[in-house]
């Protein structure tokens, strides 16, 4: 079944978007999308902790969190309405901010890698985050290949799969790390109902 967000997930998510957006200019759909991948996995492999615990999929210019995405390419976004306006230009959508930046959500850490996040790809092409994304030995790359789809993916004939990121693969070589992340999503889920 599928679990609704909770106010403090949207806030978090929502701001994420309006600080990105806020030093970001101009900010597609596609980057943001690749960037709160970017958010989430940088926060995994650094923390051991995840940022904002969203599912992540397998698509061809994923990995995407696909109701992320769906909100994104609604004509009225749900989840981000307080906080975002997208605007159409020559067919692209781009993202706008609807309010100023609250932090009220986030940790020390977690404002050093928006920072980081921010700093590291605020030139960096969509297309660019992309190739990132799907370098060989990527959580996607991996996945894909492991699952019997990179082929279809990267040649077109498959543009999104069901096909799960496990954000735990990126701490194989880090057993403490790991199993600290694997509780605190476990954790997450577990109280995800009670915050709603």
């Amino acid at each position: 079944m599928l679990e609704p967000f909770s106010n403090s997930e949207i806030d978090k998510l929502g701001n994420t978007v309006i600080y990105l957006a806020e030093r970001i200019k101009p900010l597609s759909k596609t980057k943001l999308l690749k960037l709160i991948y970017l958010i989430e996995e940088y926060s995994v492999r650094t923390y051991g902790l995840p940022f904002f615990n969203l599912d992540f999929s397998v698509w061809k210019l994923g990995p995407v969190s696909r109701d992320v995405f769906v909100d994104l390419s609604s004509d009225e976004p749900v989840l981000l309405a307080n906080y975002i306006t997208r605007t159409i230009l020559d067919g692209s959508v781009f993202i706008s901010p609807k309010k100023a930046f609250s932090d009220d959500e986030f940790s020390d850490n977690e404002m050093d890698l928006l920072e980081h996040i921010t700093d590291t790809f605020k030139t960096t092409s969509a297309a660019e985050l992309v190739e990132i994304t799907h370098r060989k030995h990527s959580l996607w790359y991996l996945t894909a290949q492991e699952n019997g789809v990179l082929e279809h993916l990267e040649s077109g004939h498959l543009n999104s799969t069901e096909i799960p990121i496990d954000f735990s693969r990126l701490l194989e070589d880090m057993p403490l790390k790991k199993e600290i992340y694997q509780d605190q999503v476990s954790y997450l889920r577990n109280t995800k109902s009670l915050k709603i």
